[in-house]
């Protein structure tokens, strides 16, 4: 003998897929449905190995090397020398001034390394 479904309260006839939600399945699935996306996405994101280039210090130069690193002489450098540290300059490893315009839309107050040669 078929079972009847209309014979059990809380019950109602399956749908086109051969099954129904009812109002409290739906309360505790989509929270958790939800919760479990938007948990994945942080994670996914926490971990990503792909940072946003807003993390990013160095936006453009030397890109296809795994380090950048400049090495100079202190009896080539003159009187005194001027290097960037904002990673903005268009004449990088050399300051440019252009961490005016990056300090001025980040807030941050970042400046060149200058090195200077001591008179004896």
């Amino acid at each position: 003998m078929p079972l009847q479904l209309s014979a059990l309260p809380g019950l109602t006839r399956p749908g086109v897929c051969g099954f129904t939600v009812s109002r409290d399945h739906l309360t505790i699935v989509v929270p958790v449905a939800v919760a479990a996306a938007l948990g994945t996405y942080l994670l996914t994101r926490y971990f990503s190995s792909e940072s946003s280039s807003k993390g990013r210090v160095n936006l453009e130069h030397n890109k296809d090397s795994a380090k950048v690193v400049h090495s100079f002489d202190v009896e080539d450098l003159g009187k005194k020398a001027v290097y960037c540290r904002c990673w903005r300059s268009k004449k990088f490893p050399y300051c440019d001034g252009a961490h005016t315009k990056h300090n001025e839309e980040t807030g941050d107050n970042v400046g060149p390394l200058i090195i200077k040669r001591r008179d004896a």
